[in-house]
């Protein structure tokens, strides 16, 4: 049971979700007294807004709650911060129950694993009749487990502590993991990966896992393990610097996604890839101008030591594409260029099919985890030309970054029937409804989804 569930018949006081033109008859049926409580304190029925109706001995009778779920399905996010401690359950008869109670759940979550005396909360709600409480619990773990994985800092989670969260992963659900380190990245052909991390104390690594019955269809989820971002030699600034603890928040989406799809017992074989690395400074560093190999067999020239994780990912979709899935999905906070065009809320993506573009943003809207599709514009692929390499791997100009990105890692995709790139943001930079501020792994639910809709829950 999640911590923020509580059991059916546990007591628990009515929310009632109310807008500005029903909340007085929503009050009156409380009681004369409880509306003209409510209309004391200057309640309105505005979105975000609550009113709580007292009852004997200074309880709480019932809670008014000012939201349209028609318009914002995840509004029930906002009540854990809205509430004191106590036992809710919803009153009101909702679209879909199942994600209301999911965005209570996430909107109480809080990192506080360096608040030396962190305010413990007794917030519980009780799901309704209708949900399924244990799915529900499942969704919100993975996605507390992504969270906390971005929202810790560099200090204490680098290569080897994402090596060691898939490792714990793939134990508790009879997954099996090889990691590749250090310079052994070079001998089993890895060479963009090891290039990159190679700077850092902290070695590099490649982590591999798989689930399920190799029957199944095959779907592998890659994601971007930067532990942190210095930018290498083309050091960033130090404003650019200060959240790029969040810079493997493709690695905690792709984990997060693969934990709901352990924990739901789908019926796929499942693979989980990431390269971890920390792009530091050091003697040892990669340089503007270096030419490298790469697993694909494809020479890249380096324009910018800060486009590292596309190097990585590079690595790792050439050894996915290897063994032909039915279904290839990758994940990496890879351009600025992406949050310019949409923005923090909504991810691009990129594919080039339409079928599964379609599937993908019908996922996405169905569990309110939204994302947009993006052209992999074939004309831009000259702005990633090279006079001595085969590729260059960043632009020769400032326009269509992220598009630009995209096409970089379609080179190394060839035998998967089905692919698609998500630019990721990975942070949220400012609460909304069941998001709180900070780490994020967005688009982990719409995968969770997709994969329940394209090979059965």
């Amino acid at each position: 049971m999640h911590p923020h569930l509580a059991a059916a018949d546990t007591a628990a006081t009515p929310i009632v979700f109310v807008t500005p033109s029903d909340w007085e008859k929503a009050a009156q049926s409380f009681g004369n007294d409880a509306l003209c409580y409510a209309k004391a304190t200057g309640f309105e029925g505005k979105a975000g807004t609550v009113a709580l109706l007292p009852g004997l001995g200074g309880s709480i009778d019932a809670v008014l709650f000012g939201a349209d779920p028609a318009s914002d399905p995840m509004a029930a996010g906002q009540l854990p911060g809205l509430l004191p401690d106590g036992t809710y359950r919803f009153s009101t008869k909702l679209k879909d129950d199942a994600l209301a109670t999911l965005a209570f759940l996430l909107g109480a979550y809080r990192f506080t694993a360096y608040k030396t005396k962190p305010a413990p909360r007794k917030l519980a709600l009780v799901p309704g009749p209708n949900v399924d409480a244990a799915d529900v619990a499942r969704i919100a773990s993975a996605i507390t487990q992504g969270r906390n994985i971005i929202n810790t800092p560099a200090n204490d989670y680098g290569p080897a502590e994402i090596e060691d969260t898939i490792r714990r992963l793939a134990s508790c659900f009879n997954a099996s993991v090889c990691s590749i380190v250090g310079d052994d990245l070079l001998t089993h052909n890895y060479p963009m990966v090891h290039a990159v991390g190679r700077g850092s104390v902290r070695a590099p690594r490649l982590i591999d896992m798989t689930w399920g019955d190799p029957s199944h269809p095959k779907v592998t989820l890659v994601g971007k393990g930067v532990a942190f971002d210095t930018g290498g030699l083309n050091i960033k600034p130090d404003a650019a610097m200060l959240l790029m603890k969040k810079d493997m928040g493709g690695a905690a989406t792709a984990i997060a996604a693969a934990e709901m799809i352990m924990a739901a017992k789908r019926k796929v074989r499942l693979r989980l890839i990431v390269p971890a690395v920390e792009n530091s400074i050091s003697g040892s560093s990669f340089r503007p101008g270096d030419i490298l190999p790469s697993r694909k067999g494809i020479t890249v020239e380096i324009g910018n030591t800060d486009a590292e994780g596309r190097l990585i990912l590079g690595d790792a979709l050439a050894l996915a594409d290897e063994e032909a899935p039915d279904l290839m999905l990758d994940f990496a906070t890879l351009t600025g260029a992406a949050r310019v065009a949409l923005g923090p809320d909504l991810p691009p993506f990129y594919t080039e099919s339409d079928a599964l573009a379609a599937q993908i943003a019908a996922s996405g809207d169905s569990v309110a985890d939204p994302v947009w599709r993006m052209p992999l514009w074939k004309p831009y692929d000259s702005m990633l030309s090279s006079k001595i390499a085969d590729v260059n791997h960043v632009s020769s100009g400032a326009f269509a970054g992220s598009i630009t990105a995209a096409l970089f890692l379609k080179r190394f995709v060839e035998k998967t029937a089905h692919y698609a790139h998500f630019d990721v943001f990975g942070w949220v930079p400012a609460t909304k409804p069941g998001r709180p501020e900070g780490g994020e792994p967005q688009a982990a639910r719409l995968v969770d989804r997709l994969v329940a809709e394209r090979y059965g829950a």
